[in-house]
């Protein structure tokens, strides 16, 4: 990266650091009590480009470097972690569709997505099939020039305020191995599409996450991302790079909000006659917490970098999530034992950081899944 390329995207980062502080900080509270939908700041979003983050500016995008995009999560993350999913799976859309899409596909989608006009959601999870993505049931049968789906996903966030799914379906329910009968089809809402409604979480709230269902829902041929059956399971492999960054920078991000309201409270409270941070037992908390924090930023930079280069990064950033998750609910939990009584009041906002940091450790691969995926890679790595 340029000198000057470096330069402003830093410059980017810090004015997304301000609006954070500015516009979500005042808000969060309110929204995540009602569990609203905040159309405002999804308005500013689009103002500010995020929407179009890390897509090319040949498509209208900012073209963002992953470590950049990171950075952001990160800063928006530590405030309010929720508005972060509403461009990240949109993004990861973007990037599959730029990535693996025909050209009349870009041209057609990605400057819409770029300007949030077109807001998207990747249609994986089923009742039935989580980390398992080769047991989904949703079917896509050839019919003429369409692809007529059946079937259901669930936990699907932006679908309701949304109008654009990327949907895995099996093209070939028969093929063996499984994978291989699987592809992608970029799906706008039309008649057979129903968002059934929005799911009641503990946390993340805000944000639509429903379940969807197709009833003969009818999608021309020319919308099978990038026009070959077959490839949907490796299209989603290579997508979940950077989901996987942007949900290690989220665990981050709630890491280090969570550091940062216990460093604030541990100096303004006291017990015993001092500050409650000259006790060894939370001064012990603080340093783990802050290493915690730290070691996943580095995590997330080397995943980030090798993405952008192009370079398999599988394995960078399945620890890059693991480490940045796992920071987030270790770090949540601490917080939470440092306020004390207090944490369990809604007043307090280390409540809300605690009920959204599990999520991380679930989303985009559950930790005890990508333990399996290190492991596994760093023999492959290392083979005698």
């Amino acid at each position: 990266m340029t000198t000057d390329r470096h330069q402003d995207e830093q410059a980017f980062v810090d004015a997304i650091e301000t609006w954070a502080e500015k516009e979500l900080r005042p808000v969060a509270k309110a929204f995540d009590q009602a569990d609203e939908y905040p159309h405002a700041i999804v308005e500013q979003m689009k103002e500010l480009g995020l929407f179009g983050a890390t897509i090319s500016p040949e498509y209208g995008g900012l073209g963002l470097s992953a470590w950049t995009y990171a950075q952001i999560v990160i800063k928006v993350a530590s405030v309010w972690m929720a508005p972060s999913g509403i461009f990240n799976s949109h993004l990861i859309v973007a990037a599959a569709i730029e990535r693996n899409g025909t050209e009349e596909q870009k041209r057609h989608f990605l400057p819409r997505l770029a300007t949030g006009e077109l807001r998207a959601s990747i249609g994986l999870t089923e009742p039935n099939a989580g980390s398992d993505l080769q047991a989904i049931r949703t079917v896509a049968r050839r019919e003429g020039d369409d692809y007529v789906v059946n079937g259901s996903k669930m936990w699907i966030t932006n679908s309701l305020h949304g109008n654009l799914t990327l949907l895995l379906v099996k093209t070939d329910p028969q093929a063996q191995p499984r994978h291989k009968g699987m592809s992608m089809l970029i799906c706008e809402k039309g008649p057979g599409f129903e968002v059934v409604g929005k799911l009641k979480k503990m946390g993340y709230r805000s944000i639509d996450t429903c379940e969807l269902r197709f009833d003969n829902y009818r999608v021309h041929e020319s919308r099978l991302l990038g026009g070959v059956e077959g490839r949907g399971f490796v299209h989603t492999a290579n997508g979940l790079e950077l989901g996987r960054i942007n949900v290690g920078a989220r665990g981050a991000g709630i890491a280090e909000g969570a550091l940062k309201l216990a460093l604030r409270y541990a100096q303004e409270r006291e017990t015993f006659g001092k500050p409650i941070w000259q006790h060894q037992a939370v001064q012990l908390k603080l340093a783990d917490m802050v290493t915690q924090v730290e070691g996943a930023k580095r995590l997330l930079e080397q995943a980030a970098v090798k993405y952008d280069r192009g370079e398999r990064c599988d394995l960078e950033a399945a620890m890059a999530k693991l480490a940045g998750s796992e920071a987030g609910a270790n770090c949540a939990q601490e917080a939470m034992r440092i306020f004390g009584g207090y944490s369990y009041s809604v007043e307090y906002d280390i409540e809300r950081f605690y009920r959204d940091a599990m999520l991380m450790c679930i989303g985009e691969g559950a930790n005890e899944i990508l333990r399996q995926v290190i492991a596994k890679q760093l023999i492959d790595r290392h083979r005698i």
